[in-house]
């Protein structure tokens, strides 16, 4: 009876060592894996910083307008450049009839 007790003993401090080498080999592999991610998370928000930047450089009005001068061919609207159009259809008949007449109100 001695020895069953003391086998059985022996069996569960082996099963309880094996236990304590793995739980100690899931933590440093888990902890090394949350590292990496941290190191990760920085480097992510380090570009992310530099795009957010870069957008913004990208984004000003004078390179917009730039942009659009030079690529898009716009120009700035004046009154020599800008057409006025009515719609029949929308227009009351009053107002069109008044404005040919050029009638102020």
């Amino acid at each position: 009876m001695n020895g069953k007790l003391l086998a059985l003993l022996l069996a569960a401090l082996v099963a309880s060592s094996l236990l304590l080498v793995n739980t100690s080999y899931e933590s440093r592999r888990v902890f090394a894996a949350l590292d990496s991610a941290r190191v990760d998370q920085r480097r992510l928000d380090a570009e992310f910083k530099r795009l957010d930047a870069e957008a913004q450089a990208q984004a000003t009005h004078l390179r917009v307008e730039r942009v659009a001068r030079e690529k898009l061919r716009m120009r700035t609207a004046t009154p020599a450049v800008t057409e006025r159009v009515e719609d029949p259809v929308m227009t009351p008949p009053q107002v069109t009839t008044a404005a040919a007449a050029g009638v102020k109100r």
